[in-house]
């Protein structure tokens, strides 16, 4: 987990119908932040039963190599990464139950390649139903959050008529079926190919990680929204982006020698 509340001050806003949360780091907390956040990265990139077969058949130099073959190594892509990865996290720990059920970063064509489609989807099943509601997500990372990147992640909310693809959904049912999960598997075939999505189950998530302060534009994006989904802005604002960035993978690469 990443922990947020360890190391951030959160602030909820409702924005008309829809809902606003800022989480800023704080400056005293910086260590705890990167600590939390390498500890978990490792596991978008390679699964944990992964990493341990290959510590038990090569050892632990070879283990640490894998890692840390798997890392980006260009700026972009890791913030990209993170963005995706802290979303993904925000998802699992703070949604009031929905789940992302895959690490998608696993699949990645090469690491110094930002993968395409929709980034991260959680999913809620009702118990009573066992009907799925989705939660269509976009992340976006930069140093300096504007307008436009969330005119741009609007734009990839909005597609598909709001609803997540049937690609990013084929994509996830193949990998349950991989891990075993068939319930699940089963249950996202049957809302693509046989009831189909009401807008009523989809909502957004429009997750922004920047090194300036994303209230104001958050706000504004929400407000600007014309249509019938239900939309969550969330913000992880940490100072010195960039270099934040680069102590987490550092320690990523550090933690993964020494392990």
């Amino acid at each position: 987990m990443a922990h947020f509340n360890d190391w951030c001050l959160s602030v909820d806003t409702p924005v008309g119908n829809h809902f606003c949360r800022v989480m800023t780091a704080q400056g005293a907390n910086l260590q705890t932040a990167i600590q939390a956040t390498a500890a978990i990265v490792p596991t978008h990139y390679a699964s944990e039963e992964q990493v341990a077969r290959a510590l038990a058949r090569l050892g632990k130099q070879e283990a640490a190599a894998l890692i840390q073959g798997k890392l980006p190594t260009t700026k972009a892509i890791r913030s990209g990464d993170l963005g995706e990865i802290y979303a993904t996290e925000w998802i699992d720990a703070h949604s009031g139950g929905y789940r992302a059920p895959i690490k998608r970063l696993r699949w990645k064509d090469h690491r110094n390649m930002a993968m395409r489609g929709d980034d991260v989807i959680g999913i809620l099943q009702d118990p009573q139903t066992q009907r799925l509601h989705f939660l269509k997500t976009e992340a976006k990372s930069r140093v300096a959050l504007t307008a436009q990147v969330l005119t741009e992640a609007r734009a990839a909310l909005d597609k598909d008529g709001g609803l997540p693809s049937a690609h990013a959904l084929s994509f996830i049912s193949a990998r349950m079926l991989e891990l075993n999960q068939l319930p699940l598997a089963d249950a996202i075939d049957d809302a693509l190919l046989k009831h189909g999505i009401p807008p009523q189950n989809v909502r957004h998530l429009l997750f922004a990680f920047s090194g300036n302060a994303p209230d104001a534009l958050l706000a504004a994006s929400l407000q600007a929204y014309p249509g019938p989904i239900t939309q969550w802005g969330v913000g992880l604002h940490v100072d010195g982006h960039a270099a934040f960035i680069g102590a987490v993978y550092d320690r990523v690469i550090t933690n993964a020698n020494n392990a």
